[in-house]
């Protein structure tokens, strides 16, 4: 059974996830912009869905690879804010606070230490 913080920060990587894919279809939001203003914002678009899909996933199965995808996913939002707003926060704090706040989970110690220990 994994920590309290690795089962928030699966859930949250499933949520921005789903955020991801949703703002990957529409251009008004930052995946999107990139997508359809950039040459490479396609593959990006994908690789940002897929770490945070696959992070979650492969995380809730103990998998040490899940960990480190997760830890990626968790820093593409402000990459995405950085290509589109040149900020790191973006238009939004709230959203930024949920960005913070899954960082915080995944590096917490409690979630570092459980990794080390028991994922494959």
């Amino acid at each position: 059974m994994q920590p309290q913080t690795l089962q928030i920060a699966t859930w949250l990587l499933y949520i921005n996830g789903f955020f991801a894919l949703s703002n990957f279809v529409d251009s008004r939001m930052e995946v999107g912009y990139i997508r359809r203003f950039y040459t490479f914002g396609l593959v990006y678009g994908l690789v940002v869905i897929a770490v945070h899909v696959l992070g979650g996933l492969l995380m809730a199965n103990e998998r040490k690879i899940g960990y480190k995808m997760a830890i990626v996913a968790a820093f593409t939002p402000f990459i995405s804010n950085l290509i589109v707003y040149r900020s790191l926060i973006g238009y939004s704090v709230f959203n930024a606070i949920f960005d913070i706040a899954l960082i915080a989970l995944l590096l917490h110690t409690q979630s570092r230490t459980h990794q080390k220990v028991w994922f494959r």
